[in-house]
């Protein structure tokens, strides 16, 4: 049985590490490429997370740089949520690691139609790289197998505006070019987060029990755990990229 082939787009901050940890080490999954975009971070330090965290997996899988910031406004980090550097300022040392020359929306094309009906998109951050791909290349709608998408909210408010999760929020044009493409996406919304992925202090232990990976999943959190014990509700922290990776690898 062929492994299938994945293409992962990513403001890589600490829950995106994590899921381009449970991607990476899938004996299933052919990650064919990674996307940056910025987000959570810049796209330079979004950049480096994923190169981080890559190389800490030990894969060798191409890093693209993508889009620098949103469509038509001002980039918006969340630095107070994932601490100034994405990954929750514990030291590692996220600098001066070599991306791949190709451009990441490009990547995300080629990949795609070279491909078609193959590749599944999975997306954990604002929908720029995306909105740039479809207007590029319209074709990659009906080139796709499957996108899986961390973004918007159904049934609960958002965690920024009652209205507004973080990724659709940050660059809503590219939301809005993505929605209005006629491309089928499962949506993974932080309604869902909220209600599913919230890690609580026994599961967390466990989680570091697991070895190195585990340990570094739930160290860079820290931020994270504090902002959700001050600001939310929740008993513990969230981690919505993990739950959409988990989608994205299972789809019963």
């Amino acid at each position: 049985m062929s492994r299938r082939k994945f293409f992962i787009d990513t403001d890589t901050a600490t829950d995106d590490a994590v899921a381009l940890v449970m991607a990476l080490q899938h004996p299933d999954i052919d990650v064919l490429g990674i996307s940056t975009v910025a987000g959570n971070c810049t796209v330079e330090q979004a950049t480096q997370n994923a190169l981080y965290t890559r190389d800490l997996v030990g894969s060798t899988v191409p890093v693209h740089v993508g889009a620098d910031g949103p469509l038509m406004r001002p980039l918006q980090t969340a630095h107070h949520v994932h601490g100034k550097d994405g990954m929750g300022d514990i030291g590692l040392p996220l600098h001066s690691r070599e991306p791949a020359s190709h451009r990441g929306v490009q990547a995300m094309i080629d990949a795609i139609m070279d491909s078609p009906g193959d590749v599944e998109l999975v997306t954990l951050g604002p929908l720029t790289n995306l909105a740039l791909a479809l207007r590029l290349e319209p074709a990659i709608v009906g080139a796709l197998k499957r996108v899986v998408t961390m973004g918007g909210t159904a049934v609960l408010p958002g965690n920024i505006t009652p209205l507004a999760e973080f990724n659709f929020w940050v660059d809503p044009e590219a939301a809005a070019i993505v929605t209005n493409s006629g491309l089928h996406f499962e949506m993974a919304g932080w309604d869902i987060s909220a209600a599913h992925a919230v890690i609580h202090d026994e599961l967390a232990a466990k989680l570091r029990s697991l070895g190195t990976l585990g340990q570094f999943a739930v160290d860079i959190q820290g931020v994270l755990r504090e902002f959700c014990r001050t600001e939310t509700v929740l008993d513990g922290f969230d981690l919505p990229d993990p739950l959409a990776m988990a989608i994205a690898l299972d789809p019963s």
